[in-house]
């Protein structure tokens, strides 16, 4: 049963008002003063105030102040018989949800009353989605207690209560992007936005547009301006995912923007600036492109101000059981099954594996088997592959891309050349998908 705190002087509205709120169904308290109301608010914490501007002792827009400090997200409805447009601005700015002018129509009361609920449950909805989105990225979050991740923890620390630039290095399902929003939910602007851009996604054309915006004009279907993606961030993050892939022309205004901070728009002549911050992240080797003459070495060294080198999960395979426990938490709360343990025999199994996909790849596996689970236990069939086939790939010593160009092949034989399929297997986009077909010189038939 919802309650409400009536703090009124006039006897017959203050009586009216409580019949009539009983009827509803709510609990009602009363008071007949201000210092009155303010002592029945700290000793019964009601759901909603209606609360009289005119009081004996103190003014209305003081119990406000007062019951603000207390709560500062208490529902306070004012009540007067003085329509005052000065009166009505104060009380909204200190806080009153609605401004009720005497009479008070009974019909407009129950709405306003109904309301104000529906907003305060939306409002705690959205507060605990925010919340519960910023635990996700806590320190807390990133599992693992090897040597290599102990310096992850540590740098993540160290750079986030900072504006500083930061380069994220790691194979893909490392958790780069995990990383770079841990690094924004600790520091200081973690209320202001984290927008992330994937380089290799989009055209160079329409990258440059996302990044910095564009004026009417400025190309065929720039029907109106458009604020770039350094603008949206104000003085949030910018998280520059697989950065490697960004071309040349858009490296030097990159780095134009990473020294003076300062841009201009698709077809603009406005210098814009931005408080935004870099993270950029990438799966390859920024230090070999700048050897082929891919990548710039000065804005190589702007992006790195800090560097955070993420350890592949089989450098790490002591933090795999830890992992298995928060994957599998995670997994069964989104899929709402309860799938949670796990024998010796399937862990050993799991810590074995070589996991070329990383984390995400464990997490795709762990997936597969809660949904294919009988019951509550991660069972050794409902595993994706066999580990010895797993193995395969990864007890030669060879380099990295021939295990990737490997694998890739495989995913594409089995699944008999869809591209769409293969990149969603493989959670990578159609572009970088093309572009490693090309490079390795894949076909669409059957894995090798």
């Amino acid at each position: 049963m919802k309650s409400i705190l009536i703090i009124e002087d006039d006897p017959l509205v203050r009586k009216t008002l409580a019949s009539q709120l009983g009827k509803k169904g709510f609990e009602v308290a009363t008071a007949d003063t201000g210092e009155g109301g303010v002592r029945a608010f700290a000793e019964s914490c009601p759901d909603l105030v209606l609360l009289d501007l005119r009081l004996p002792d103190i003014d209305g827009l003081e119990v406000l102040r007062k019951i603000k400090e207390r709560n500062r997200r208490a529902i306070i409805l004012i009540m007067t018989a003085f329509d005052d447009m000065k009166t009505t601005v104060e009380a909204i700015k200190l806080g009153a949800f609605e401004y009720l002018v005497k009479p008070l129509n009974a019909t407009e009361l129950d709405l306003t009353i109904d309301k104000a609920f529906q907003v305060r449950a939306l409002e705690e909805k959205v507060s605990y989605l925010v919340e519960e989105k910023k635990k996700e990225y806590t320190i807390d979050n990133i599992i693992g207690h090897s040597a290599g991740m102990r310096g992850v923890f540590k740098l993540i620390g160290s750079v986030a209560n900072t504006r500083t630039n930061v380069l994220i290095q790691g194979e893909s399902g490392t958790g780069k992007e995990l990383v770079a929003k841990a690094i924004h939910y600790n520091g200081p602007c973690r209320d202001e936005p984290f927008i992330v851009i994937n380089c290799c996604a989009i055209s160079d054309t329409l990258l440059e547009s996302e990044l910095f915006g564009h004026v009417k004009g400025a190309f065929t279907d720039a029907v109106s301006e458009t604020k770039g993606k350094f603008e949206i961030a104000g003085k949030g993050t910018l998280f520059l995912d697989e950065v490697g892939d960004v071309s040349p022309n858009l490296q030097s205004k990159l780095l134009r923007i990473s020294e003076t901070r300062d841009f201009m728009k698709v077809g603009g002549e406005k210098v814009l600036k931005t408080e935004a911050r870099i993270i950029a992240a990438t799966n390859q080797n920024l230090k070999g492109l700048i050897e082929k003459g891919k990548f710039r070495e000065d804005l190589y060294y702007r992006l790195k101000v800090v560097e955070i080198t993420l350890p592949p999960l089989r450098e790490r395979r002591e933090d795999i059981p830890d992992l298995v426990a928060y994957l599998l938490e995670k997994i069964n709360r989104d899929l709402r099954r309860n799938v949670r343990k796990v024998p010796p025999e399937v862990m050993k199994i799991l810590v074995e594996i070589p996991w070329r996909g990383n984390v995400r790849e464990l997490e795709n596996a762990l997936t597969r088997a809660v949904i294919l689970a009988k019951g509550d236990v991660v069972l050794k069939e409902n595993l994706p592959l066999e580990p010895d086939e797993r193995r395969s790939f990864g007890d030669d010593l060879v380099p990295l891309e021939e295990v990737e160009k490997k694998y890739i092949q495989y995913v594409l034989g089995s699944v008999k050349g869809s591209k769409t399929r293969a990149s969603q297997i493989l959670q990578i986009s159609r572009p970088t998908l093309d572009k490693k077909i090309k490079e390795y010189g894949l076909d669409l038939g059957e894995p090798s």
